[in-house]
């Protein structure tokens, strides 16, 4: 068969990571489009990262006729997750246009597996839930037969104009058994110009699938609550190949949690002194697993740099309340020890969870000029399908289920404080924090610039400040 690949981020649709311009493959993708051409199709692949627009596909879909068009998600990003409706809205114009031309049409991705009956009416034959690499090779083996799809697992589709959801199949355990991805079908040439004005060229790498705590805002529709691991041989010989193609000089492992079977990340760090080639890389993990023994050590061995951790609030009443699993207290011991290890830790904050109060917040704040991590990602508190923070705000949700891009931060239910109140206090909370990172200069041109950046930052966060206080104000008295 000949099958079109492709996905459905487009950085341009997405204002804030534009200008962020630090891009990443579709790892994901990529990985589908191998284990499509190890079954003998004939697979072209059409990276949307830098399209202007979804009609930019349509002269690969004249030139290479395909049989198949798909767009497979890249499951192991969080900006796929989050199921943005700009990015929603192009994939189904995509399949609109593929599928006028008479080409079966197939999706993967977080939002479609939630809501596959909007996909199923806009332009796309089939739904493929959950872990799809099992699922797509026999939908098209099934497509190219002129066999019925109906039973295989994980399928989703209309029949006779019912909605059809096939069962379930079990997600596989050995994920050594995958191909490497396709990273030969990448034109890495727009990636690294885009890194280029950061002084590196940073690549991303999954090596495990899911996670097994139960953090209840996660969502978690692709590979559920289980937890496997690539080898970490399989790991360096990926590395290996990737290193040739692209020479990158950092990685992001975009796993849930990177590391956590025992001895992996010790075993990981011997095979790649073995292998000659040096990067450094960044992760995320939880604070709890930083304090198990010499797990801080053997990350820095193994030449990580950064550890982002989900701190999400300096209230252990919210924290509870999340079901996180974690204390206040770990979160100042793990960041402690990163610091004496020379890590750089890295904060997840979240505002805006039920029940969330002036006294949380204030909190939170203050942990985090306490302990003054290298960088931070805040954002407000988003209910997915299928969590159960989205069971228990889904009677108070307004009009909008979804952002339209990953910087519209809208609190889309009912809480203490106004839509208008959070993303103030997201601003204040950056601003003030890029203040107080100003004034921890070098006396170069990078530092020099780094430091004048205090004069737009301090008033700034002090301008937030007094809106807050407004809105505030507000709430106080019955407004």
């Amino acid at each position: 068969m000949k099958i079109l690949i492709t996905h459905s981020y487009f950085y341009k649709f997405d204002p804030k990571q534009w200008r962020l311009s630090k891009p990443y493959p579709p790892f994901a993708t990529l990985l589908m489009a191998s284990v499509l051409r190890n079954l003998g199709h004939e697979v072209y692949f059409f990276d949307v990262s830098f399209a202007s627009s979804a009609g930019d596909l349509i002269p690969s879909l004249d030139e290479f006729s395909p049989d198949i068009f798909m767009v497979y998600d890249d499951g192991f990003n969080y900006l796929s997750k989050m199921c943005l409706t700009n990015m929603r809205d192009a994939a189904c114009l995509m399949a609109s246009e593929a599928s006028r031309r008479n080409i079966k049409t197939i999706i993967s991705s977080s939002d479609s597996s939630d809501h596959p009956e909007h996909y199923l009416h806009n332009g796309f034959h089939y739904v493929v839930q959950g872990e799809a690499e099992e699922a797509v090779s026999e939908l098209v083996s099934a497509l190219q037969s002129g066999q019925s799809p109906g039973s295989v697992p994980n399928l989703c589709f209309f029949d006779n104009s019912q909605l059809q959801r096939n069962s379930k199949r079990k997600v596989k355990t050995n994920l050594d058994e995958f191909p490497l991805a396709a990273w030969d079908l990448l034109d890495i040439r727009p990636y690294k110009q885009a890194w280029r004005k950061h002084g590196y060229f940073s690549m991303n790498m999954a090596t495990t699938r899911g996670c097994p705590f139960k953090c209840n805002w996660c969502a978690k529709p692709i590979y559920g609550n289980r937890y496997n691991s690539r080898s970490p041989e399989h790991v360096v010989e990926e590395l290996k190949l990737m290193h040739k193609l692209f020479a990158f000089d950092h990685v992001w492992f975009c796993d849930d949690i990177f590391g956590l079977k025992p001895g992996w990340v010790s075993k990981f760090s011997s095979l790649i002194a073995e292998s000659g080639i040096t990067f450094r890389y960044k992760i995320q993990s939880r604070v709890d697993l930083l304090l198990q023994e010499q797990t801080i050590a053997e990350l820095k061995n193994s030449g990580c740099e950064e550890v982002w951790v989900g701190a999400e609030s300096g209230s252990q009443k919210i924290l509870d309340a999340m079901d996180k699993g974690t204390t206040v207290a770990q979160i100042r011991e793990a960041t402690l020890l990163m610091k004496q290890e020379g890590l750089k830790p890295c904060f997840f904050l979240q505002f805006g969870y039920p029940g969330e109060m002036k006294e949380d917040i204030q909190a939170t704040v203050e942990m985090l000029f306490e302990l003054n991590p290298f960088d931070i990602g805040v954002s407000v508190s988003y209910p997915l399908p299928g969590t159960g923070f989205y069971d228990k705000v889904k009677g108070e949700l307004m009009q909008k289920s979804n952002w339209t891009d990953s910087d519209e931060l809208l609190l889309m239910f009912r809480n203490t404080y106004s839509p208008a109140y959070y993303k103030s206090l997201h601003r204040y909370v950056h601003r003030r924090f890029r203040a107080s990172q100003a004034l921890e200069f070098s006396l170069d041109t990078a530092g020099l610039k780094k430091f004048f950046s205090w004069f737009y930052f301090a008033p700034a966060s002090w301008l937030e400040k007094v809106r807050m206080s407004k809105l505030e104000n507000h709430v106080e008295a019955g407004l």
